[in-house]
């Protein structure tokens, strides 16, 4: 079985398809997805999807490209939902939060402010975060070192080895997705096929980061298992001790998941 443990399945490109989409992703023997928040205006929408789809998992969060359009008080209602979501089997933690300084038009003091702010709420409710580190993998490790955060994943990385030890050593699991299967990503490549197993969790990102069979088109949370595919083949190994790996490891990150499974 597989975890696509980051999927914007809430996004418009699904508007036509969305169920079919989630009951293709359980026959490819996806047995869980996590729909990650990224404003308040989608935090009930991710919440009542996560509980329509078989298997579905949420988290809440403030996404940095959306906070040019955020405002303080929806941090008082992340608040608010995150408390009151603490009892609901499906929720797993606080995501997607983060930085990211790919797009120049973000004020830097701005989104600092949100994934700080965010992160005090991962530490006040003891849950793990799933961060955006786009071009931001130093300042997202030190957030978290700041606010002695230990749990979650670093979303599509793409740092260095370096910059992935020191996640590991915060207790962070790495996600990795589409990207891997395309052979001129040889950076990612190299952090798939080297980096120990229990610090990777696999992820699509749909509808974006489509696999390389599907480039430039919609990607979906079925992709997993040729993702998964791939990165055995990367790392010599046979595709159930990868899905055995890998669902333990998103277990380990997102602890809620694996109670919610049980």
């Amino acid at each position: 079985m597989w975890i696509d443990t980051h999927c914007h399945l809430d996004a418009s490109e699904f508007d036509a398809d969305r169920d079919a989409v989630a009951r293709a992703a359980v026959d490819a023997a996806v047995t869980r997805i996590v729909i990650p928040g990224v404003e308040r205006a989608n935090f009930d929408t991710v919440r009542a999807l996560a509980h329509r789809i078989e298997g579905g998992a949420y988290a809440l969060g403030i996404h940095p490209l959306f906070t040019p359009r955020a405002t303080d008080d929806d941090l008082r209602v992340l608040c608010e939902q995150i408390a009151a979501s603490m009892d609901d089997p499906r929720f797993v933690g606080i995501g997607e939060i983060g930085l990211d300084y790919f797009v120049p038009a973000l004020d830097d003091a701005r989104q600092q402010f949100f994934y700080y702010e965010q992160l005090k709420l991962a530490r006040e409710f003891r849950l793990p975060v799933i961060c955006h580190v786009r071009k931001s993998q130093d300042k997202v490790l030190k957030g978290l070192r700041m606010h002695d955060i230990h749990g979650g994943i670093a979303h599509a990385f793409n740092g260095s080895f370096q910059q992935a030890e020191a996640f590991i050593a915060q207790g962070m699991r790495l996600g990795f997705g589409g990207n891997l299967t395309f052979e001129r990503a040889r950076q990612i490549r190299r952090l798939a096929a080297d980096l120990p197993l229990d610090a990777i969790v696999l992820e699509t990102d749909a509808p974006d980061i489509a696999p390389a069979w599907r480039y430039k088109g919609r990607n979906t949370p079925d992709q997993v298992a040729g993702i998964a595919k791939v990165l055995a083949q990367l790392r010599g190994i046979d595709e159930d001790a990868l899905s055995i790996g890998t669902t333990a490891n998103a277990h380990a990150a997102l602890p809620r998941l694996a109670l919610a499974a049980s």
